[in-house]
């Protein structure tokens, strides 16, 4: 049986028969990041503090280096954010008992309960939008888009290791 063009993907004219992934992600995580922008402000966070909030939980994290890498952040540009949360009681940073140089994070009972409620009213607006999919397809999309997010080639971790921690890293 001859393979058509579609099978291949492409158009008669040889183009790609979608667009690039980046070019329909992107839009749409421009789009999400706005909207969830008032509602970041109306916690009082930013969106590097709630990328720490969302990554932070009650096992501590070793270093702020690993934090900043696994949020993808300047560790140098972290410092500022991770003071900011400390002085409200969100986070903890305390001396490692094996290593006082190094300093363990972790979130505060005030701190997962910002990070709960903040999560909550995103993903309300997020539902929104979801439903306008149909129900089985809103399930393979989350379930593709949790599983390609959480690549090691995406995450900068190797295969194999777990990621501490509970909600999704953002840029």
């Amino acid at each position: 049986m001859a393979e058509n063009a579609a099978d291949r993907g492409t158009t008669s004219g040889g183009r790609p028969a979608r667009p690039d992934l980046a070019a329909m992600v992107v839009p749409l995580g421009r789009a999400l990041m706005a909207a969830e922008q008032p509602v970041l402000d109306a916690h009082g966070l930013t969106m590097w503090a709630y990328s720490v909030l969302l990554y932070l939980d009650e096992t501590p994290i070793r270093t702020q280096a690993a934090l900043a890498e696994a949020i993808r952040a300047d560790k140098t540009r972290i410092i500022a954010v991770l003071d900011d949360l400390e002085s409200r009681e969100l986070i903890r940073r305390q001396p490692d008992p094996e290593d006082r140089r190094v300093r363990l994070l972790s979130l505060t009972a005030e701190g997962r309960r910002l990070r709960d409620a903040t999560q909550a009213a995103i993903q309300e607006g997020e539902e929104r939008l979801l439903a306008q999919l149909p129900a089985a397809d809103r399930t393979v999309f989350l379930r593709a888009l949790h599983t390609l997010s959480g690549l090691p080639e995406l995450t900068g971790r190797k295969p194999g290791t777990a990621r501490a921690g509970r909600g999704s890293a953002r840029a």
